[in-house]
C-alpha cells in the first residue's frame, strides 16, 4: 500500500502444522507382554505454512530476542562417537539440522489432567535427562490448563506471556488426542520458526501420552522406569531425533527394553545442543 512503512527486520516464518508418520516401537515390550498391550509412537513433524507476521498487537510472533543471552546457557557433553542415530529431516538443505536455540532456556509446563500418582515426577526425570545429554537449560513453568492439539499456536501471550509457547506434556487419550488411538502410546515434536537469512530453530513442541494404556504398566515391575523412558523417548522428537535401525538405541523404531539413553541418542543430543543461536526470532 502505498505509504507503507516497510518493517525493519525480516519477518520470521512460523511453520506449525503437522503430520503423522507412524513407526512401530516398544520400549517397554515386557511390561506389554504381560498386558497383551504394544504401543507405536508417532512423530509429529512439520511441514512448511509461511505465517503474515508483523510485530504489531495481534502478532502471531513474540518479540524478538526474548531471553536471548550473549552465549549457550550450557554446553553438551563431549560426544559418543556413536554414529547411532538420526536427526529430523531438514526443510533447508544448506542446514544440516534444526535444533532449539541454546541460547535460550526451553520452558515447559505439564497439563495434570489423567496423570497417574508419580506422573509428574517421571516427566521431571525424563527432562532432566535430555537437558543433560543436550545441554539445553530447561525450565519448568508449572501446570497449565492447556490441552493438546496439532494446531497448537505457538505463541500464546495471554497464557504464558510474551514469549514463545513452551514445550507442553500432556496424559491424553484418543477421545482428546485422535493420533493416540489403537497402538500409539505417545506422539511428540516441534515446530519451528524462521527469519529469513538466519538458520530455522525449533520455538515450540509437545509431548502428548496415552493415559489409558499407559498408566496400568506402573503398576508392574520396572513399570516407572519404562514409562520413564517413553516419555524420555518423546522428548528425543521434540528435540529433532528421528527413529534409528540400531536396536541398541532409545530411539530405536523398532522395539527395545531400554529405560535410559544409549550412546547414539547421547550422540545425536549432544550434537542437537550445539544449534545456533538466533536472537532474531
Amino acid at each position: 500500500m502505498s505509504g507503507a512503512r516497510p518493517d525493519p527486520a525480516p519477518k520470521p516464518n512460523v511453520l506449525r502444522k503437522y503430520r503423522r508418520r507412524r513407526r512401530a516401537w516398544n520400549a517397554w515390550f515386557v511390561v506389554a507382554l504381560l498386558l497383551g498391550l504394544y504401543y507405536s509412537p508417532v512423530l509429529l513433524e512439520r511441514h512448511i505454512m509461511p505465517a503474515i507476521t508483523p510485530l504489531v498487537p495481534g502478532s502471531n510472533v513474540p518479540p524478538r530476542g526474548v531471553e536471548a543471552a550473549p552465549e549457550p546457557l550450557g554446553r553438551p557433553p563431549a560426544g559418543t562417537g556413536s554414529g547411532s542415530f538420526r536427526l529430523q529431516e531438514s526443510p533447508d538443505p544448506a542446514q544440516d539440522f534444526v535444533a532449539y536455540d541454546p541460547c535460550r532456556p526451553i520452558h515447559y509446563v505439564i497439563r495434570p489432567d489423567n496423570s497417574p500418582a508419580g506422573g509428574e515426577a517421571l516427566i521431571h526425570q525424563a527432562v532432566a535427562e535430555i537437558s543433560s545429554a543436550s545441554g539445553l537449560r530447561f525450565v519448568y513453568d508449572g501446570p497449565t490448563a492447556e490441552g493438546p492439539s496439532k494446531e497448537r499456536d505457538t505463541y500464546q501471550p495471554e497464557r504464558y506471556g510474551k514469549r514463545w509457547a513452551p514445550v507442553l506434556l500432556t496424559w491424553s487419550d484418543p477421545g482428546e488426542t485422535p493420533g493416540l488411538a489403537g497402538d500409539v502410546g505417545g506422539l511428540g515434536g516441534s515446530d519451528y520458526a524462521h527469519v529469513p537469512g538466519h538458520p530455522f530453530v525449533y520455538v515450540a513442541g509437545q509431548v502428548m501420552l496415552d493415559a489409558p494404556g499407559l498408566v496400568p504398566i506402573l503398576a508392574y515391575p520396572g513399570g516407572p522406569e519404562l514409562i520413564r523412558a517413553v516419555v524420555i523417548h518423546e522428548l528425543g522428537h521434540v528435540l529433532g531425533l528421528d527413529h534409528v535401525d540400531d536396536p541398541a538405541q532409545l530411539m530405536y523404531g523398532d522395539g527395545n527394553n531400554l529405560t535410559t539413553l544409549a550412546d547414539g541418542d547421547r550422540a545425536g543430543l549432544a550434537l542437537l545442543g550445539t544449534g545456533a543461536c538466533v536472537p532474531q526470532l
